[in-house]
C-alpha cells in the first residue's frame, strides 16, 4: 500500500462532497472534512478517527479557515488534496437578484475558496509536492442558462482563478485543476444548496420555466452517480501531470464541446472585425 493522502474537504456533509469523502476514507487515505454543521459530519460519516477529522468551519471567515488549516496540519502534518467542493446555487435573473443575494453568492463560492487556497497554500509550497482542486460546474464554461447568471458568475470566477493558480504553483511542484460537473444525483437542487430569488419577476418567464425544471423535472433525474465521481476525483489526484480543467460527466462533456465548436465559430465570423483594429 502507498503512502496514505491527506485530503481536505470543504462542503463534506453532503452530495459530491460527502461521496468523495466516503470513497477517500475506504480506501484508506485521511480526510480533513469540513462544513458549516459539525454535527452534520459526525451523522454522515463519523466521529472523529486516526484517519479522520471533522470540522466545523465558516468559509467566509478568514480566521475559522486558519483555524481549520492549523488544527489540519496538527492532526496529520501535511496537506495533499484540498479540494474546494462547498457552495450553493442561485436561481435569479440578473434585473432580479439584489446585491445582497449576489454577493452572498459570491462570498461563499469564490472568496470562501479563495480563503482556504490562501491558507493551505504556505504548507503546499513548503512541502513542495500536493494539489488544489476547485469544484465549479459546467456553468462556469457556459452561461446561456436564463435565470442562473450570478451563480454562473461565480463558477466562471473558479474557472479563471484555478488558470492562474496552476501558473503560479506550477514552479512549486503544485497543480491545480477546475472540475466541472454536468447534473450528478445529488440534493443540489433542494434545500439549502438552492436559493431562489426574493424578488420574484413573472416578466421573466423563460428563467421561471428554467426554474421550476430544475426544481421538478431535473432533480432526482439527473444523469450524474456522486460514487463515480468520487472515483473520478481520486483517479485525478493520483495523476503525474493533472488537467488544468475536467469536465465531468457525459452531460458536462458533450455541452463543453457545443461551446468549444459555437465559440470557434462565432470567432471565425467576426475575425475581420476583431482583427481590425490593430495600428
Amino acid at each position: 500500500m502507498g503512502i496514505k493522502k491527506v485530503w481536505f474537504v470543504t462542503g463534506a456533509s453532503k452530495g459530491l462532497g460527502l461521496a468523495l469523502v466516503k470513497r477517500v476514507l475506504s480506501e484508506g487515505d485521511q480526510v480533513v472534512a469540513t462544513s458549516r454543521n459539525l454535527a452534520d459530519l459526525k451523522k454522515t460519516i463519523s466521529e472523529e478517527t486516526a484517519d479522520f477529522l471533522p470540522l466545523e468551519m465558516d468559509l467566509v471567515d478568514e480566521n475559522s479557515v486558519a483555524l481549520a488549516i492549523a488544527k489540519s496540519m496538527e492532526k496529520f502534518g501535511r496537506l495533499d488534496v484540498v479540494v474546494n467542493n462547498a457552495g450553493y446555487g442561485q436561481l435569479g435573473t440578473i434585473e432580479e437578484l439584489t446585491d445582497g443575494e449576489s454577493r452572498q453568492n459570491f462570498d461563499t463560492n469564490v472568496f470562501g475558496s479563495l480563503n482556504v487556497i490562501r491558507k493551505a497554500m504556505p504548507h503546499l509550497r513548503a512541502q513542495q509536492s500536493g494539489m488544489v482542486i476547485n469544484i465549479a460546474s459546467i456553468g462556469g464554461f457556459i452561461g446561456d442558462f436564463a435565470g442562473w447568471g450570478i451563480y454562473c458568475a461565480t463558477k466562471f470566477a473558479m474557472v479563471g482563478f484555478t488558470e492562474a493558480l496552476a501558473a503560479e504553483i506550477k514552479e512549486f511542484g503544485l497543480y491545480a485543476t477546475v472540475v466541472m460537473p454536468g447534473y450528478f444525483r445529488t440534493d443540489f437542487l433542494k434545500g439549502s444548496s438552492l436559493r431562489t430569488p426574493s424578488n420574484e419577476m413573472e416578466a421573466y418567464t423563460v428563467a421561471r420555466e428554467l426554474q421550476v425544471a430544475h426544481e421538478e423535472a431535473i432533480n432526482g433525474n439527473q444523469p450524474g452517480d456522486p460514487e463515480k465521481a468520487a472515483v473520478a476525483l481520486m483517479a485525478l489526484a493520483q495523476m503525474e501531470n493533472p488537467p488544468v480543467h475536467l469536465a465531468l460527466g457525459s452531460d458536462a462533456f458533450q455541452m463543453a464541446n457545443g461551446k468549444l465548436a459555437a465559440l470557434e465559430k462565432e470567432y471565425s465570423e467576426f475575425r475581420e472585425l476583431s482583427t481590425s483594429t490593430d495600428y
